[in-house]
């Protein structure tokens, strides 16, 4: 199963692309959608929207594993990030590609073991369990790729087997 990490953004995008063949995953790109500063930020939003669809057509994942937001402290951020998200939620939807979402704290779960892991373990994780030489940067690719990882690591899980036997699948 092909799996693409999102990270969403509207400045900055991270993607990840992740295969999972008998349980171990195997990376194949990660990297970031980026829109400039300087158009109106409708757009900003036009652009995420033809870059994704861009991307989902060259990738072709068969299931997107995408952020919750968290709301933090800055949220005029936080409503410029939404409108970001909610262009790639429409843009992957009307490519009839599944989504999944997590957050943050189900991603650390997943990649590290502890839903308060910091940052810096998420990262290191995802190194590792995709046999990187260092940790990919920049941060947004890496957060996509760890949102990847999650969404291979719960498919797999022994709950995510015995829900699909229940429901003959």
């Amino acid at each position: 199963m092909r799996i693409l990490g999102i990270d969403p953004g509207f400045a900055t995008i991270g993607f990840g692309l992740v295969d999972f063949r008998h349980g171990e995953p195997q990376l194949l790109r990660y990297g970031t959608v980026t829109t400039p500063p300087e158009l109106d930020f409708s757009q900003r939003l036009v652009m995420i929207f033809n870059d994704m669809t861009e991307l989902l057509q060259t990738l072709r994942p068969d299931a997107v594993a995408i952020e919750e937001l968290f709301w933090g402290h800055n949220v005029t951020t936080g409503i410029g990030v939404s409108h970001g998200r909610g262009v790639i939620l429409l843009t992957v939807a009307q490519a009839g590609i599944p989504i999944y979402e997590y957050t943050p704290m189900q991603v650390k779960q997943a990649v590290v073991g502890y839903g308060k892991a910091e940052k810096r373990q998420v990262m290191d994780m995802t190194r590792r369990l995709l046999h990187m030489d260092r940790v990919p940067r920049p941060d947004d690719a890496a957060d996509a790729l760890a949102l990847a990882l999650c969404h291979g690591r719960s498919r797999t899980s022994l709950l995510a087997r015995a829900e699909q036997t229940q429901s003959g699948g």
